[in-house]
């Protein structure tokens, strides 16, 4: 998927997160989360999993996390992918 606009998914809420995604030539994928330390690692593969799945090769990332599960991380990115795309989003491939 090609991102050509800005988006935005979530809240600052806690249990949940907000992700923002613009265009950018490279992938560049930040992540801030207030359980860094015990889950930096696991937020950032659930974040790259679904960036996989959604076929994005390029754009800017920016993941907030306050404590979000990784269902909810998902649909946080594919939301913000979704509203960022001019192409549909296949839904069966997620």
């Amino acid at each position: 998927m090609h991102i050509v606009h800005d988006s935005l998914a979530g809240t600052l809420e806690s249990s949940d997160a907000v992700v923002r995604v613009s265009p950018l030539p490279t992938l560049e994928v930040t992540v801030v989360s207030t359980v860094e330390a015990q889950f930096g690692a696991q937020i950032r593969a659930v974040v790259a999993e679904t960036l996989d799945a959604l076929a994005v090769e390029s754009g800017r990332v920016v993941v907030e996390d306050k404590g979000a599960l990784d269902c909810t991380l998902r649909a946080r990115v594919q939301a913000a992918v979704a509203r960022a795309c001019d192409e549909p989003l296949d839904w069966s491939a997620l």
